[in-house]
């Protein structure tokens, strides 16, 4: 790759591979950097590669098999492996149907084909039809196919994945701000979102922290809006799910987790055939050994980010785009 490139017109995810094929004296040719796509050569050994992790490594009904959260579930439970419980609906006034089965509950509520936690809501014991009309029409907005999940207990994390190992894992906490007694939510957001590690598009670790439409629902849940301001240290979450495309911060937590639960994200990966993926698991207490009721694995995602991993929030670099070469063969 020549001086005319510039690193910083790819994802962060693909530079940190770029930055290291480089290291290791493998030749990096740019075929499209608007859609991420490189070639590695080295000795008679050549890869192509889109966004990172779009490899030769994984196959297409693989991919096709993450895409789709409802064939994964049905896979991994024949797995024994736990998932949650729900249905599927073609449209708001089917899944209004079920108002009453839900009501009282925590549900989820995704479009069936999701990334980067676009469309999904998670709903805190329900209590009125209008609420799920809501979060159906913003579902089908991203997809013709909605699911309707049992809200799984515990914390989120992510288990990246790459051959045979855990490389990485991760707790994504919603997007947030700690108050200062002096400054509003609206004042806190502009100020993290100062952080040099922030900023838009896949280009830096962690996004900035969006005020729109769905981070005022939100707050408004709480009985709160972006003039108010939040006593010290208090902490005031912004949204439900805690995906980093949404402003989420991202927590290493690789060395403390319990072995079993990457044995079971390994186990994941095997029963869709992926080499590359990114597990999505709730967990109540990662110290503790995984059983029927404490944990479920929300899903499977095709093109896991590398990033996250190597610039989190708080914890260590895992150097984990070295995993993704070392797989290839370089």
């Amino acid at each position: 790759m020549g001086p005319e490139y510039n690193l910083e017109s790819f994802e962060l995810s693909t530079q940190e591979v770029i930055k290291e094929a480089q290291r290791r004296g493998i030749k990096v040719e740019i075929l499209d950097s608007q859609d991420n796509f490189i070639r590695l050569s080295k000795g008679d050994k050549t890869e192509i590669i889109r966004q990172a992790t779009k490899t030769s490594a994984d196959t297409y009904i693989s991919s096709q098999i993450m895409e789709n959260k409802e064939v994964t579930k049905i896979l991994l439970a024949e797995a024994g492996i736990r998932v949650p419980a729900g249905i599927r609906v073609m449209d708001t006034e089917s899944g209004l149907k079920y108002f009453e089965e839900f009501e009282g509950k925590d549900l989820v509520i995704k479009p069936q084909s999701t990334n980067f936690g676009l469309g999904v809501v998670v709903i805190k014991n329900l209590n009125a039809p209008d609420e799920m009309r809501s979060a159906l029409d913003l579902g089908f907005s991203h997809d013709k196919t909605v699911m309707i999940e049992e809200f799984i207990e515990g914390k989120e994390y992510r288990f990246l994945v790459i051959g045979d190992e855990v490389v990485g894992v991760l707790h994504r906490e919603p997007a947030n701000v700690v108050g200062d007694g002096r400054n509003s939510i609206a004042q806190l957001i502009e100020i993290k979102n100062q952080d040099p590690l922030r900023g838009t598009g896949y280009k830096t670790p962690l996004e900035k922290i969006k005020t729109g439409r769905i981070e005022k629902d939100f707050l408004n849940k709480q009985g709160l809006d972006f003039d108010r301001v939040p006593t010290k240290n208090q902490k005031v979450y912004l949204r439900e799910n805690s995906n980093i495309s949404t402003g989420g911060d991202s927590l290493d937590f690789t060395d403390e987790v319990h072995e079993e639960y990457k044995k079971i994200a390994i186990k994941c990966a095997n029963v869709v055939g992926a080499r590359i993926t990114g597990a999505d698991i709730m967990i109540k207490e990662i110290g503790q050994k995984p059983n029927e009721t404490n944990y479920g694995v929300i899903e499977l995602n095709f093109n896991p980010a590398l990033h996250i991993h190597n610039h989190p929030y708080k914890g260590k670099n895992r150097g984990v785009e070295k995993k993704l070469l070392d797989l290839l063969g370089f």
